[in-house]
């Protein structure tokens, strides 16, 4: 779904971080009617610069500071490592910016909720990008779910993986930066089950450590309201088939590529699978874009579909996982 914004003001975005997140989602924001890079902002004046000529973005700024108090600025986007999503999102805030938040939303629940405090007292939005929940594909499994397509919804499977190479420094393996495959992808399996299953009602995990502490590969279980159950993994040492399906009394549905889909499967019992396509107009961060416009044009400071609460969920229920398979950050002593 695209937005009309002909009668909209254009919504200026800031970009905070320069990585290969950053400039990804800078071809979905280009996609986008009504959005204007203003700024970018990153640790070095040259690395901040080169962004902006690649982009052809107006300012660059040396630090993050400056592109908060920028005030040509409407709402940031963070592309952080998640290790400074808290340092930087609540900067953000506190200066009068809306923020978009790159997932996870923050290290641990009590980071998640320091955020979500700042953005209430600041009466500013904050989302994470959790962009599997804009994907049209995504909305598409909702609304079969909810017509009753597949009947009754009883479980949900969804594993993410990929082989990475090992570096004990680098951020996907050490502790300071809070690595492992949990933070780093777990999330997409574990906000995908909460978004079909609701809150959950009990969880176990198992996982297999890098020598660094970290977690590099874990199996999960969940339970949720009457007795559905979720089955979850996620590695950053073996590239698990990228599968989610959800599965009812009467049938289900298979996405491959779920965490950004552009189609599904709906398998209803009896009868013929029936593909459905949904290609991206550009890249898939288009669309968590445009939620971002639908709520400031609506003067809202949370989206419906990513609210708050249910991130703050999604950050209590990883704080579980790491606190059942013994992993844990410097971060959760502050």
């Amino acid at each position: 779904m695209t937005n009309d914004n002909s009668a909209q003001p254009p919504v200026r975005w800031g970009i905070l971080g320069t990585g290969t997140i950053a400039h990804r989602f800078m071809t979905g924001l280009r996609a986008v009617p009504g959005a204007e890079v203003a700024a970018v902002g990153s640790r070095t004046a040259a690395t901040a610069r080169r962004f902006a000529d690649t982009w052809d973005i107006p300012r660059a700024h040396a630090t993050y500071a400056d592109l908060a108090a920028d005030t040509g600025v409407d709402v940031v986007y963070v592309a952080t490592p998640h290790s400074v999503h808290h340092e930087a999102a609540v900067l953000c805030l506190k200066a009068g910016r809306h923020v978009l938040c790159e997932k996870p939303l923050a290290v641990n629940a009590a980071e998640a909720s320091a955020m979500i405090d700042t953005a209430r007292r600041t009466d500013r939005f904050l989302m994470e990008a959790m962009w599997t929940r804009f994907a049209p594909a995504t909305a598409a499994a909702r609304g079969l779910v909810a017509d009753g397509a597949i009947g009754e919804v009883r479980m949900v499977q969804a594993s993410i993986g990929a082989r990475m190479a090992y570096d004990p420094a680098g951020r996907l393996f050490a502790p300071e930066l809070a690595g492992g495959a949990l933070l780093d992808v777990g999330v997409y399996p574990v906000a995908f089950a909460s978004m079909v299953l609701g809150e959950f009602t009990s969880l176990t995990a198992q996982a297999h450590k890098a020598p660094t502490g970290v977690d590099s590969q874990v199996a999960m279980t969940v339970t949720g309201p009457g007795g559905t159950l979720g089955l979850l993994g996620c590695s950053i040492e073996t590239p698990i088939p990228r599968r989610a399906d959800i599965i009812g009394t009467r049938g289900s549905i298979a996405l491959t590529d779920w965490f950004c889909p552009t189609a599904l499967v709906l398998h209803r019992d009896g009868a013929e699978p029936e593909p459905m396509d949904f290609p991206h107009r550009a890249n898939g961060f288009e669309y968590e874009v445009e939620e971002v416009h639908r709520c400031l044009h609506a003067d809202r400071r949370q989206s419906p579909l990513m609210d708050w609460q249910e991130s703050l969920r999604i950050a209590r229920t990883l704080d579980t996982v790491r606190e059942r398979i013994g992993v844990d950050y410097p971060a959760d002593q502050r």
